[in-house]
Protein backbone atom coordinates (compact mmCIF):
# COMPACT_ATOMS: atom_id res chain seq x y z
CA UNK A 1 0.00 0.00 0.00
CA UNK A 2 1.35 3.42 -0.98
CA UNK A 3 1.76 5.87 1.90
CA UNK A 4 3.35 9.27 2.45
CA UNK A 5 6.34 7.79 4.27
CA UNK A 6 7.32 5.93 1.12
CA UNK A 7 7.13 9.14 -0.89
CA UNK A 8 9.15 10.99 1.75
CA UNK A 9 11.84 8.30 1.75
CA UNK A 10 12.10 8.31 -2.03
CA UNK A 11 12.39 12.10 -2.14
CA UNK A 12 15.20 11.92 0.43
CA UNK A 13 17.03 9.35 -1.70
CA UNK A 14 16.51 11.50 -4.77
CA UNK A 15 17.88 14.60 -3.02
CA UNK A 16 20.88 12.50 -1.98
CA UNK A 17 21.73 11.73 -5.60
CA UNK A 18 19.49 8.79 -6.39
CA UNK A 19 16.92 8.37 -9.13
CA UNK A 20 13.68 10.32 -8.88
CA UNK A 21 11.59 7.76 -10.73
CA UNK A 22 9.97 6.22 -7.67
CA UNK A 23 9.14 9.60 -6.15
CA UNK A 24 7.48 10.67 -9.40
CA UNK A 25 5.44 7.47 -9.52
CA UNK A 26 4.28 7.84 -5.91
CA UNK A 27 3.31 11.52 -6.08
CA UNK A 28 0.29 11.04 -8.34
CA UNK A 29 -1.55 8.24 -6.47
CA UNK A 30 -0.95 10.08 -3.19
CA UNK A 31 -2.32 13.31 -4.65
CA UNK A 32 0.64 15.29 -3.33
CA UNK A 33 0.40 18.98 -4.19
CA UNK A 34 2.30 20.64 -1.33
CA UNK A 35 5.54 19.85 0.50
CA UNK A 36 6.47 21.44 3.82
CA UNK A 37 10.26 21.75 3.99
CA UNK A 38 11.61 21.51 7.53
CA UNK A 39 15.15 21.65 8.84
CA UNK A 40 15.10 18.67 11.19
CA UNK A 41 13.24 15.90 12.94
CA UNK A 42 12.22 17.98 15.96
CA UNK A 43 10.39 20.37 13.63
CA UNK A 44 8.75 17.37 11.94
CA UNK A 45 7.59 16.03 15.32
CA UNK A 46 6.10 19.40 16.24
CA UNK A 47 4.27 19.86 12.93
CA UNK A 48 2.86 16.33 13.01
CA UNK A 49 1.74 16.82 16.63
CA UNK A 50 -0.05 20.05 15.77
CA UNK A 51 -1.79 18.39 12.83
CA UNK A 52 -3.08 15.72 15.20
CA UNK A 53 -4.19 18.36 17.72
CA UNK A 54 -6.14 20.16 15.01
CA UNK A 55 -7.67 16.96 13.67
CA UNK A 56 -6.04 17.34 10.27
CA UNK A 57 -4.93 14.44 8.10
CA UNK A 58 -2.20 16.09 6.06
CA UNK A 59 -1.64 12.98 3.96
CA UNK A 60 -5.30 12.93 2.93
CA UNK A 61 -4.99 16.64 2.12
CA UNK A 62 -2.06 15.95 -0.22
CA UNK A 63 0.52 17.57 2.03
CA UNK A 64 3.92 15.96 2.61
CA UNK A 65 5.86 17.15 5.67
CA UNK A 66 9.55 16.58 5.06
CA UNK A 67 12.68 16.87 7.22
CA UNK A 68 15.68 17.78 5.06
CA UNK A 69 18.39 17.15 7.64
CA UNK A 70 19.52 20.78 7.59
CA UNK A 71 18.68 24.07 5.92
CA UNK A 72 21.63 23.86 3.53
CA UNK A 73 19.77 21.11 1.66
CA UNK A 74 16.81 23.29 0.70
CA UNK A 75 18.15 24.06 -2.79
CA UNK A 76 18.43 20.36 -3.69
CA UNK A 77 14.91 19.62 -2.46
CA UNK A 78 13.44 22.69 -4.17
CA UNK A 79 15.03 21.72 -7.50
CA UNK A 80 13.43 18.28 -7.36
CA UNK A 81 10.05 19.19 -5.90
CA UNK A 82 9.36 22.70 -7.22
CA UNK A 83 8.29 23.91 -10.68
CA UNK A 84 11.41 22.57 -12.41
CA UNK A 85 10.88 19.14 -10.83
CA UNK A 86 7.58 17.63 -9.69
CA UNK A 87 5.79 20.97 -9.87
CA UNK A 88 4.66 20.96 -6.25
CA UNK A 89 3.95 23.95 -4.05
CA UNK A 90 6.71 24.44 -1.47
CA UNK A 91 6.17 25.81 2.04
CA UNK A 92 8.96 26.18 4.56
CA UNK A 93 9.44 26.62 8.31
CA UNK A 94 12.89 27.64 9.48
CA UNK A 95 14.99 29.31 12.15
CA UNK A 96 15.78 32.98 11.68
CA UNK A 97 19.48 32.32 11.10
CA UNK A 98 18.68 29.75 8.41
CA UNK A 99 16.33 31.95 6.37
CA UNK A 100 19.08 32.96 3.87
CA UNK A 101 19.41 29.29 2.86
CA UNK A 102 15.66 29.12 2.19
CA UNK A 103 15.72 32.42 0.30
CA UNK A 104 18.55 31.23 -1.96
CA UNK A 105 17.23 27.69 -2.31
CA UNK A 106 13.74 28.72 -3.34
CA UNK A 107 14.71 31.74 -5.44
CA UNK A 108 15.38 29.86 -8.72
CA UNK A 109 11.91 28.30 -8.57
CA UNK A 110 10.21 31.19 -6.83
CA UNK A 111 6.48 31.48 -7.41
CA UNK A 112 3.76 33.34 -5.49
CA UNK A 113 2.67 30.00 -4.05
CA UNK A 114 5.90 29.48 -2.13
CA UNK A 115 6.02 30.72 1.47
CA UNK A 116 8.54 30.51 4.29
CA UNK A 117 7.58 31.04 7.92
CA UNK A 118 10.39 32.09 10.25
CA UNK A 119 10.87 31.36 13.95
CA UNK A 120 12.47 34.25 15.84
CA UNK A 121 15.28 31.99 17.10
CA UNK A 122 14.11 28.44 16.51
CA UNK A 123 10.91 26.46 16.97
CA UNK A 124 11.86 25.28 20.48
CA UNK A 125 12.31 28.90 21.53
CA UNK A 126 8.91 29.79 20.08
CA UNK A 127 7.24 26.92 21.94
CA UNK A 128 8.93 27.70 25.26
CA UNK A 129 7.90 31.34 25.02
CA UNK A 130 4.35 30.36 24.11
CA UNK A 131 3.95 28.02 27.07
CA UNK A 132 6.10 29.95 29.54
CA UNK A 133 9.19 28.54 31.28
CA UNK A 134 7.24 27.39 34.36
CA UNK A 135 4.93 25.19 32.29
CA UNK A 136 7.85 23.79 30.32
CA UNK A 137 9.66 22.91 33.55
CA UNK A 138 6.54 21.06 34.67
CA UNK A 139 6.72 19.01 31.47
CA UNK A 140 10.42 18.28 32.09
CA UNK A 141 9.61 17.00 35.58
CA UNK A 142 6.66 14.98 34.28
CA UNK A 143 9.05 13.29 31.85
CA UNK A 144 11.13 12.11 34.83
CA UNK A 145 14.02 14.38 33.87
CA UNK A 146 14.28 16.35 37.11
CA UNK A 147 17.73 14.97 37.92
CA UNK A 148 19.39 15.70 34.53
CA UNK A 149 17.66 19.10 34.48
CA UNK A 150 19.03 20.11 37.90
CA UNK A 151 22.47 18.73 37.00
CA UNK A 152 22.40 20.81 33.85
CA UNK A 153 21.51 23.95 35.81
CA UNK A 154 24.65 23.51 37.94
CA UNK A 155 26.92 23.95 34.94
CA UNK A 156 28.85 27.24 35.15
CA UNK A 157 27.77 28.20 31.60
CA UNK A 158 24.13 28.22 32.72
CA UNK A 159 24.54 30.50 35.73
CA UNK A 160 22.66 33.75 35.28
CA UNK A 161 21.07 32.80 31.95
CA UNK A 162 17.33 33.41 31.47
CA UNK A 163 15.28 30.31 32.22
CA UNK A 164 13.85 30.02 28.70
CA UNK A 165 17.39 29.96 27.28
CA UNK A 166 18.41 27.28 29.76
CA UNK A 167 15.43 25.15 28.79
CA UNK A 168 16.14 25.59 25.10
CA UNK A 169 19.77 24.53 25.58
CA UNK A 170 18.77 21.58 27.80
CA UNK A 171 16.67 20.13 25.01
CA UNK A 172 19.73 19.95 22.78
CA UNK A 173 22.03 18.18 25.25
CA UNK A 174 20.92 14.61 24.54
CA UNK A 175 20.21 12.83 21.28
CA UNK A 176 16.49 12.59 20.60
CA UNK A 177 15.50 15.02 23.34
CA UNK A 178 14.60 17.85 20.94
CA UNK A 179 12.42 15.49 18.93
CA UNK A 180 10.60 14.28 22.04
CA UNK A 181 10.01 17.76 23.41
CA UNK A 182 9.00 19.09 20.01
CA UNK A 183 5.97 16.85 20.26
CA UNK A 184 5.38 17.27 24.00
CA UNK A 185 5.42 21.06 23.94
CA UNK A 186 2.97 21.21 21.04
CA UNK A 187 0.66 18.76 22.81
CA UNK A 188 0.66 21.09 25.85
CA UNK A 189 -0.38 24.18 23.88
CA UNK A 190 -3.84 25.68 24.17
CA UNK A 191 -5.25 26.66 20.75
CA UNK A 192 -4.59 30.34 21.39
CA UNK A 193 -0.95 29.62 22.36
CA UNK A 194 0.19 28.24 19.00
CA UNK A 195 3.22 30.34 17.96
CA UNK A 196 2.64 32.61 14.97
CA UNK A 197 5.05 30.82 12.57
CA UNK A 198 3.31 27.48 13.15
CA UNK A 199 -0.15 29.02 13.08
CA UNK A 200 0.60 30.86 9.84
CA UNK A 201 2.10 27.72 8.31
CA UNK A 202 -1.06 25.70 8.98
CA UNK A 203 -3.21 28.51 7.63
CA UNK A 204 -1.43 28.08 4.28
CA UNK A 205 -1.87 24.31 4.07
Amino acid sequence: MVDMRMFRDEVTRWAGGGSGGAARELAEPLGVHTVVLLEGLSDLAAVEALAERQGRDLTAEGVCVLSMGGAMSVGRYAARLGPSGLGLRLVGLCDEREKPFFDRGLAPDSTPCHAVFVCSADLEDELIRALGPERVEEIVHAEDESRPWHTFLQQPAQHGRPRHQQLRRFMSTRKGRKIRYGRLLVEALAPEQVPAPLDDLFARL
